[in-house]
């Protein structure tokens, strides 16, 4: 695969990840799903390019990261919030049997709201808040070791715009609690990737020098 072509991979995939936060253009995510793996493609493809690991190795660690904990905070979330569904739906419908094969028939059941104490979404609002820290704190790990992926590359390729896209990446993950503030700035910094790649120019990778040894003239006594 040529520089040209790892060029083209990064750029498309950080576009798509720019365009996919669009409903009527991302499904399911697939959309940024796609962008993600051709970034990772092209960031194997440098990292082959310029002999420097860490250009893929500490992207592809970040994703792991941010994979693992999504998983991690929906099973603690579900292990929260499953042992007390049960007994909060049929405090809502009290005419409810129990039976989980019978949950379409709230459809004709009048929820009772007025049976919720506090004490019964306390479950709820757990888990919502440990699911959020959990994602808080992975996302900056995971924009932590992509930023460094991003920096090693700007140091290689000389265009800074591969810098300031992983540091608005960190930034956009520390702010997520401000949570349009953090998503803005993260969804502006795959532009910037996209526009990093797309114009940048290859830098040859520096070559290590032969040094020889020159022959020392006797001196005359």
């Amino acid at each position: 695969m040529t520089i040209e072509s790892n060029k083209i991979l990064g750029g498309v995939g950080a576009l798509l990840i720019f365009v996919g936060i669009f409903p009527y253009v991302d499904t399911f995510g697939i959309v940024e799903l796609i962008g993600v793996i051709l970034v990772l493609a092209a960031l194997h493809g440098f990292a082959s390019y310029y002999k420097e690991s860490g250009i893929f190795s500490n992207s592809i660690y970040g994703i792991i990261v941010g994979i693992v904990g999504g998983v991690v905070a929906v099973a603690v979330g579900l292990t929260i919030v499953l042992p007390n569904i049960k007994d909060f739906l049929l405090k809502i419908y009290p005419s409810w049997n129990g039976s989980w094969s019978t949950i379409s028939s709230f459809s004709g059941m009048t929820p009772n709201t007025a049976n919720i104490s506090f004490s019964d979404i306390v479950p709820f609002i757990t888990a919502a808040i440990v699911i959020f820290v959990i994602i808080w704190v992975t996302a900056i790990i995971a924009s932590f070791l992509i930023r460094r992926s991003l920096k090693q590359l700007s140091i290689k390729t000389s265009v800074g715009l591969f810098s300031t896209a992983g540091l608005l990446l960190l930034i956009g993950a520390v702010l997520i609690i401000v949570v349009g503030l953090g998503l803005i700035l993260m969804w502006i910094a795959s532009l910037i990737l996209a526009i990093a790649f797309l114009t940048m120019k290859p830098k040859e990778p520096v070559q290590p020098q032969m040094v020889t040894a020159t022959p020392s003239t006797p001196t005359p006594v």
